[in-house]
Parts: C-alpha cells; structure tokens; sequence
C-alpha cells in the first residue's frame, strides 16, 4: 500500500525565543518537516539548526529553492518582518508571519501585495483563536446566541519589569520594536475583538508611558471603538501591573446575553522565558439555558490545558490548520488581511494620540511623516 501523504517542507526565518515554540510544533505534525532555517545573524541559525537537526542557510531564497520550501515561517523581531517575508514570497514560498504582521502598515501592505503577486499564501499567527473557550465565544456569536454583538472590551493587565526589557536589544525601542503594549503584547487580544465584532468605523485612543521610564514605548492604551455593525467597544491594555494580572476579552450581545474568555491568567506569558501560568476558561457567560455550563467547560478546558504543552500545542493547530489550507485551496482561519486589521488598529490609536482626535477607518500607510504614525513627538 503507498502512503500519497504529502510532505510540506517548512522553514523558519529568525532563530529567536519563539521560533523554538514552532520548531517543536513542526516536529508533532506528521506530514510536516522542517527542512531549513536562516536568521540575521549566522550563528545563531547554525546553533538553531544543530539543535532540531536541519540546516540553516545563509540565503533564504537559494534555501527555499533548494530545499523546495512550501512554508516559510517568519520569527524576526516584527520591524524585521517585511524583508524575509517578501523575499519567502518571491522565492515561491507559502508565508506564515509572528504576530504582529509588521509594525506599521507600509510594510503590512508590501508583504501582503507580495505574497499576491507571487499567488502564495499569507498568514499572521494568533494561535489564541484555537484556545477551546475562545473558539466557544465565536460558536456563540456566529450563532446567534447574543444576537448582534453590541459591547466588546478588552481588559489586560500585566506586567514587564526591566529583566524583560534588557533580554533582548530590540527590546522597548521605537525604532527596534516599533512600540510597547499595542505591537508586542496587546496584538493576540486586538485579533480576537475584531474576529468577534468586525470592521471598524472608527477609533479613539490614548497612549502613555506610566512606570517604565527606561524604555521608549508606551506600556498603557486606551481606546474606544465604533464599530460597522452598530456596536461599540472599549480597550484597555497595560504593562503596568505587578505582577501581572488577566487578559479578557468580552462581548455583550444587544439580547443582554453575554459571553467571554479570560485568554491569559496570572503573570503573562513570555516565549522562551516563563510558562503559561493558568488555563484560558470562559470567565463569562449569560446565555439563556447555559448559565451553569461555564463550571463544566472549566474543568473540561482546565483538565485538557494541563495535559498538554499549550506553549506548542495551539501552535501546532494553527501550522496544521495554514497547511489544510494550502491542501484544500482555500483560505487559513488567520489572513494576511487580519494581521493588517490589528495593526489598523494599534496604529489607529497612535495617530489619534497625535491628532488628539478621531481617526477614521480605514487607514492607509503615511508616506509624508516620520513620526512613525504619532509614536515620536516632533
């Protein structure tokens, strides 16, 4: 008997903390191989390779060439993201990119129109959508449960002491990470307000910098929504609690129902330095008919959680669920398209700090300022 299973040969792009979490997701997945890595520095890509028994390769388009690459997984700091990812693309490779897509929204539409043009596949990780109590909340709006969704907020609270910011160079600057809660941290929670309440009408925000005075970025935002369907919503994201709190985020449906999931408890997560400290549950839930099921689900999610890995585990799903994808034609759970929303989003909040006004969606990349979209004071 043959076995016809097709092989997708994947690569990674950048060798840092997170690219571990998806070395070891590719290596579960059967009909998956890693078969090839490239970073920015040389050394560190050799070392990445000895480790999962690859090759790391000093050019990434003669290795996706080479090597006959189907997916190309970028994990460079997200400034960086635009240059492999284009490059993966011209070379005919599939891309899925680290959260954020990129840091600002010229390099999201240059990436995006590369993959088109090279009529490859694009995806932006947010494995967070695979949680069970997050999948549940989609079920329920998607069904009608709530009726329109009229309410979303975000709250998360956390905390990043300067250990954190002292790992990594790039780590608390404009120029080398391009912002503070909104792009690096807030991202997995901006992704999950927009796939429940959808398109933005417009955006109101304020940034500042509370507690963290040897850093650059801002560690706080707040914001209110105007959405297209009608509804309203309210963020609130911050690095300024010790030790780090919640993640939530919830909708309130216009029948008074109400659904919801805590996405990250106790101090938050950090690749390659702490673990996930407290299963993600539905911390929510009015539906009619189901106000007792949130005990039941939180035993069933909790008993699941800690049975796995979920650092890799939900990563695995999404890298699973980009390959099904390229199998059946169709598009993956997360596009590139949803990875610029979030990016819309945080930039939105920015310029409105800057304008001290509204800002009206959508936006499109500035060309004719350098204050990188109202991080920088002039």
């Amino acid at each position: 008997m043959t076995n016809n299973l097709k092989i997708y040969n994947i690569a990674i792009l950048g060798c840092g903390k997170v690219a571990h979490l998806h070395a070891n997701a590719i290596n579960n997945i059967g009909n998956a191989r890693l078969e090839g890595v490239w970073s920015r520095t040389q050394k560190r890509a050799e070392n990445f390779a000895q480790k999962y028994k690859t090759e790391a390769f000093q050019d990434i388009g003669s290795m996706i060439k080479n090597k006959k690459i189907d997916l190309a997984i970028v994990c460079t700091p997200h400034p960086f993201h635009r240059e492999p990812a284009i490059k993966a693309a011209d070379a005919g490779a599939n891309v899925l990119v680290e959260k954020p897509l990129a840091s600002d929204l010229r390099d999201c539409d240059e990436i995006i129109n590369a993959c088109k043009n090279n009529n490859v596949q694009l995806g932006v990780v947010s494995q967070r959508r695979w949680y069970e109590p997050v999948m549940r909340v989609k079920n329920a709006i998607d069904s009608g449960k709530i009726g329109n969704p009229a309410l979303g907020t975000i709250n998360m609270l956390g905390w990043r002491d300067k250990n954190y910011y002292d790992t990594d160079e790039w780590r608390g600057t404009w120029e080398m990470e391009g912002g503070g809660v909104l792009v690096n941290q807030a991202p997995h929670q901006l992704d999950l307000l927009l796939w429940f309440m959808g398109e933005i009408e417009e955006v109101c925000g304020l940034w500042r910098n509370l507690n963290h005075p040897f850093i650059e970025v801002e560690d706080t935002a707040v914001a209110i929504i105007k959405f297209k369907n009608g509804g309203i919503g309210n963020i609130v994201v911050s690095n300024s609690q010790k030790p780090g709190i919640y993640g939530k985020v919830h909708v309130h449906g216009e029948n008074g129902a109400s659904v919801g999931v805590q996405t990250d408890g106790g101090a938050m997560f950090v690749a390659g330095m702490s673990n996930v400290l407290e299963p993600p549950v539905n911390d929510l839930w009015t539906v009619p008919g189901e106000e007792n099921m949130p005990d039941l689900w939180k035993k069933e999610d909790s008993d699941h959680f800690n049975s796995i890995d979920p650092t890799v585990f939900y990563m695995e799903q999404q890298i699973k669920d980009f390959i099904n994808s390229l199998e059946s034609g169709s598009k993956p759970l997360v596009t590139g398209e949803d990875g610029r929303r979030t990016v819309e989003l945080f930039t939105a909040i920015y310029r409105s700090t800057r304008d001290n006004a509204p800002v009206k969606f959508p936006l499109s990349a500035e060309t004719d300022k350098k204050d990188m979209d109202g991080r920088l004071k002039q």
